[in-house]
């Protein structure tokens, strides 16, 4: 893929995939609560109370704005229109705002700047080709609590991505908060067969310059990228995986911005399945070493963390092995995704049985918060609060796993 400059193109990309804005700024009333835990006794705090599936963001991505009080979530059916759509929730009023609205919003590729309260996300418009755009957040809130919202949105036109573009694995923002990195598949790849891996074409990571709009490859690969993201700490450093659905041979790559010192990440063993991995801090990679089946719990597994620089694992432990009565699991139970604090002090983990757990990485004490989360219709994915006193989650418990809802722990 050449480098391309789009911004003698940006006028004309507003014409064709310019975003409507009638619903973007509505407010809806607060759907917190809060529940105590029946087998932990511990306070949980209902953000959404399941009418309609609202979803976190993905656990290897920012879940606060950069005000520190609101939480970015999305929904497919909140906003009514069938479209899905990206919402920012109040934590401590629990009043919610809808952030987009129409068509076209890829509700899996939405990232929250570190830098400035803004959040940025893609869009497909009428003729396929797909856009990025930067929310401002604070006058969008402002404006939302005064009633007194914009006619002309709040959006603006970042890049259009170069057509024939094909999405794949998401998208980062660079910890300086210049640059893009987006995920993409070199050819289209056959529908997935329901229950079998994800089908294997070439991918890669492409670069957009977030003033310009200019675009660049950093990397092609033989294999579908996936779980593209950015080192939230060192500039032009990215972290991918080879994205089966599944087990992969060699799950986690490291690259930098510039396409060189492309390498995997903890080299894995035959009998190694390795999923879920995020930054830990500016120099180490969290994941999981699964261990849901007897044969892989023969080696030692669960929530480890790998040094970027010199390879050192540390293995932050596993759940207990116990009955499977009552469960839809055949074999043992096991870490399934994780959470990190940057500062080395915390990690947590939801297990196949919707359990959540926190985890002193200082002691190795490991901590049953929470029960129950059904993992239906989609994970727990614990994420920490920017200062490391709460853990957000979204869990299926309320509708014995028909829809999700967000939820907050409070550690302390």
């Amino acid at each position: 893929m050449s480098r391309h400059f789009l911004a003698a193109t940006l006028s004309l990309a507003c014409l064709v995939s310019a975003p409507a804005f009638a619903q973007a700024g509505k407010v809806y009333p607060s759907e917190k609560r809060v529940m105590t835990d029946a087998v932990t006794g511990r306070q949980l705090i209902l953000l959404t109370n399941g009418t309609v599936s609202d979803a976190k963001m993905y656990p290897t991505d920012q879940q606060w704005a950069f005000d520190g009080k609101h939480i970015v979530f999305r929904s497919g059916s909140r906003a009514g229109d069938g479209k899905g759509e990206i919402f920012a929730i109040d934590e401590a009023s629990g009043t919610i705002v809808q952030l987009t609205d129409g068509p076209g919003v890829y509700l899996t590729s939405i990232m929250v700047s570190r830098q400035a309260n803004e959040v940025f996300y893609l869009r497909k418009a009428a003729d396929n080709r797909l856009s990025l755009y930067r929310i401002a957040l604070t006058p969008l809130l402002a404006d939302a609590e005064a009633g007194k919202v914009s006619p002309k949105g709040y959006e603006t036109l970042v890049a259009t991505l170069p057509q024939g573009f094909i999405l794949a694995g998401g998208f980062t923002l660079d910890s300086d908060g210049t640059t893009a990195y987006v995920g993409f598949d070199q050819i289209e790849a056959p529908p997935r067969p329901q229950g079998q891996p994800v089908p294997q074409v070439p991918g890669g990571l492409l670069a957009v310059d977030l003033k310009t709009g200019a675009t660049r490859t950093v990397v092609k690969t033989d294999f579908r990228v996936g779980h593209v993201q950015a080192n939230p700490f060192k500039p032009g450093e990215i972290l991918y995986c080879n994205e089966t659905g599944g087990d992969a041979p060699q799950r986690m790559w490291i690259v930098n911005a510039d396409g060189s010192n492309n390498r995997p990440v903890f080299p894995e063993a035959a009998t190694d399945w390795v999923t879920h991995e995020q930054f830990a801090d500016a120099d180490h990679v969290i994941f999981n070493l699964m261990g849901h089946t007897a044969s892989l719990r023969e080696r030692p597994t669960g929530i480890m963390v790998v040094d970027l620089r010199d390879g050192t694992v540390e293995n932050l432990g596993q759940v207990p092995v116990k009955s499977v009565v009552g469960s839809d699991r055949t074999g043992p139970n096991s870490f399934w995704h994780n959470g990190v604090t940057y500062d080395g002090r915390f990690a947590a983990g939801d297990d196949f049985d919707g359990d959540v757990w926190l985890i002193d990485r200082r002691s190795g004490a490991h901590t049953l918060l929470t029960t129950g989360h059904v993992m239906k219709p989609d994970h727990a994915h614990p994420s920490f609060s920017p200062d490391g006193t709460r853990l957000l989650i979204q869990s299926g418990l309320l509708t014995q796993g028909k829809k999700l809802s967000l939820i907050i722990i409070p550690l302390n």
